[in-house]
């Protein structure tokens, strides 16, 4: 039976390759004058909500390495529980630009007077209509779980990173696009992996460890998990997984490393061994692997290493949809979140508090 979900991620690496081209044709004009901006502002926020608020986290690191940090704010915390200075610059992502945080945010930035740089997918979201500079992500939407406006928004806020330092050029997309090509070549290898591997089990208790730019996806696959598996899930970061929460490590516990090009490669590896010698079956995802590294190792082909965020989601994405299958659960509809979320009360869509 094939789902929405897995047609989603298979089209992946096509809508991957249009946003690359758009960014460097069509929509080159708008992420150089958000670039701009961003340059002349001495305050610059990154958020975000839901998946978007993850490919905000796969992002932020390119800003940082860049030279130009941004404060990383959750939207719902902006919201709330800060002030924005006068002049500052929001870069707000969202698939719909219609969620009730990203809506009243954007109220608070123009009484703020600041300007909006929106990330989205929607042209004819409050977000895209109300953003001083409106990047516009020419993607077909999703079924349900966010898949390719989840990436698409991550490569987007990544190539804005990279035009602010002055490194998003022929170069960078050349070498992008190659590697979306090897990875379509490679999705039904990893298919394979997953129909034969045994790391996948229902009810199982799943941790996932990321680094840097991995962090986003570390955290989209823990959200794929509780969408799609409708099954509890951890992300977290590696370095910080190893002061205290590996105390409850215990046989059988399913954990997945993200294993970064550069940092902390051998560190992790070692992570990654120390948690099967205590019971654990562990699934790495990263480049020029060791095959005897893990219980489940997904080889990625060639990519820049602080670009590898791009792709290196997709297994967990393969990885999702297959165990909601085993597990005999319906991972394209959602039986508590609507679509967008338009309100603040609640988890029950339409019922407010009398």
């Amino acid at each position: 039976m094939t789902t929405h979900f897995l047609e989603d991620i298979f089209r992946q690496p096509n809508e991957l390759g249009r946003t690359i081209d758009f960014l460097r044709e069509e929509g080159r004009r708008g992420l150089n004058e958000a670039a701009a901006t961003i340059r002349r502002s001495r305050y610059v926020y990154l958020t975000g909500i839901g998946s978007s608020w993850h490919a905000a986290l796969s992002a932020e690191p390119l800003f940082a390495l860049g030279g130009h940090p941004v404060y990383l704010r959750d939207a719902a915390e902006l919201l709330q529980v800060a002030t924005i200075p006068r002049d500052a610059v929001l870069i707000t992502i969202s698939r719909s630009g219609q969620s009730v945080e990203i809506v009243n945010l954007l109220v608070k930035a123009r009484e703020s007077g600041a300007t909006v740089i929106g990330v989205t997918n929607v042209e004819d979201g409050t977000l895209a209509r109300e953003a001083q500079i409106p990047l516009v992500i020419p993607t077909k939407l999703d079924h349900g779980i966010s898949v390719n406006t989840y990436t698409t928004l991550a490569a987007g806020t990544g190539a804005l990173a990279a035009a602010v330092s002055g490194s998003f050029n022929d170069d960078l997309s050349q070498s992008l696009l190659q590697t979306l090509v090897e990875t379509e070549r490679a999705m039904a290898g990893w298919q394979q992996q997953i129909k034969d591997t045994e790391w996948l089990v229902p009810n199982g208790i799943y941790y996932f460890l990321a680094r840097g730019p991995g962090l986003g996806s570390c955290n989209e696959a823990r959200l794929m998990w509780e969408e799609g598996v409708k099954s509890p899930a951890t992300a977290m970061g590696t370095g910080s997984f190893r002061h205290g929460p590996q105390e409850m490590v215990a046989r059988g516990m399913r954990f997945c490393l993200w294993i970064d090009g550069q940092h902390m490669r051998e560190a992790d590896l070692a992570v990654a061994r120390d948690l099967r010698r205590l019971g654990a079956s562990v699934m790495l995802v990263g480049q020029q692997l060791p095959e005897s590294a893990a219980d489940l190792v997904f080889q990625l082909p060639t990519v820049l290493s602080d670009w590898q965020f791009l792709i290196e989601v997709i297994p967990a994405q393969l990885a999702a949809e297959s165990l909601s299958r085993l597990s005999g659960v319906d991972c394209d509809s959602f039986k508590l979140c609507p679509y967008i979320v338009k309100d603040d009360f609640g988890l029950l869509t339409g019922l407010k508090p009398q």
